[in-house]
């Protein structure tokens, strides 16, 4: 070697290594931050946010985007959550809707029914 490592020297390389594993451990909360807040407020897209956050190292802006998503109110409904009376109506509401286009009269023979007012 061309020169011997002293006591300080080593000081500093291990002070270096500290200060990179507490950069590198900064990092890694920050980038999962978006989706523990999504998890946290039962958000419904949870692992979309999360995969967005840590993807985000990528470029600033998609990791700014999902903590915005993250913390920001959604107009997503999951019907899965709903009372049991609501999804009653939900059903009966669908059953009509449903039943409805099924009494719309159709063409035949596969003419369009503008075809079929011009011939008579």
């Amino acid at each position: 070697m061309l020169f011997a490592f002293g006591f300080y020297d080593y000081v500093t390389f291990s002070a270096i290594i500290f200060i990179l594993l507490g950069l590198m451990a900064v990092v890694l909360f920050l980038l999962g931050l978006p989706g523990k807040i999504a998890k946290k407020r039962n958000h419904p897209e949870a692992d979309a946010v999360n995969l967005m956050g840590w993807v985000g190292f990528l470029g600033v802006v998609p990791w700014i985007n999902a903590l915005i998503w993250a913390i920001k109110e959604t107009d997503v409904v999951d019907i899965r959550r709903f009372p049991a009376e609501e999804r009653e109506a939900l059903r009966e509401q669908a059953e009509r809707f449903s039943s409805e286009s099924a009494k719309k009269p159709k063409a035949k023979g596969g003419e369009s029914e503008q075809g079929n007012s011009e011939a008579n």
